[in-house]
């Protein structure tokens, strides 16, 4: 697990670095390889500090992040940043809704997370499993309504069109304008639940499970 994770760290930065190396000399030349150019390199920028945070926050604080979220939030960052944003995935017909089932499964294992830190061990032995994976599945979905507040906000601050409701420059009138909002409010909905689901049941068996999801000084 370690290995892959110190894998995917690497592919995060150095890819970005690569990403940089070959389109920013062609945005300068006045030959951009993607539409947004500058914006895509700033992003993709931003992305190498996204994938260095884990290790630089366990570093500064003394402690470690469970491997497995480490893991998700890597593949994340790679999906979300790298191929995503920098080379336009997102084009790609419900690639979006992917990452949100991806994010809102990685929250709802950060829930865990913070759940396991704030409860003494020995009363984490005997908390109902129900109550664990109803805080992950709230965690998850909530971070993911506040990620919509935040595109609504930024969109109407910025002039941006991260909730899709205009095409080709066109607005979007009624359910239409409604309807990337409310698939990624689903599918972050159901990547929460179906983590929480699979979390009841492992707690369920056996508490010790738990151990993949918590801190470690």
């Amino acid at each position: 697990m370690t290995k892959l994770v110190k894998w995917l760290y690497g592919l995060n930065v150095l890819g970005a670095l690569a990403y940089i190396a070959v389109c920013l000399p062609k945005l300068l030349m006045g030959q951009p390889i993607y539409p947004g150019q500058a914006g895509l390199l700033g992003q993709v920028t931003a992305g190498i500090v996204l994938a260095l945070l884990p290790p630089v926050l366990e570093r500064l604080f003394h402690f470690q992040f469970p491997p497995i979220l480490k893991l998700i939030f890597e593949l994340f960052i790679l999906g979300s940043v790298l191929l995503g944003t920098g080379m336009q995935f997102y084009n790609i017909p419900y690639w979006d809704k992917f990452l949100h089932l991806f994010s809102a499964a990685m929250l709802a294992g950060l829930g865990m997370a913070i759940f396991c830190a704030l409860t003494p061990q020995e009363r984490l032995k005997t908390t109902s499993p129900l109550l664990i994976a109803l805080f992950a599945f709230t965690f998850g979905a909530t971070i993911g309504v506040f990620w919509e507040f935040y595109e609504f906000t930024f969109d109407g601050l910025l002039g941006l069109n991260m909730q899709r409701y205009m095409a080709h420059g066109v607005l979007l009138a009624g359910r239409a304008a409604l309807m990337d909002t409310m698939g990624d409010l689903f599918a972050d909905v159901f990547g929460s639940l179906a983590l929480s689901v699979f979390a009841y049941f492992q707690v369920k068996k056996d508490v010790k499970w738990l151990a993949a999801f918590q801190f470690r000084r």
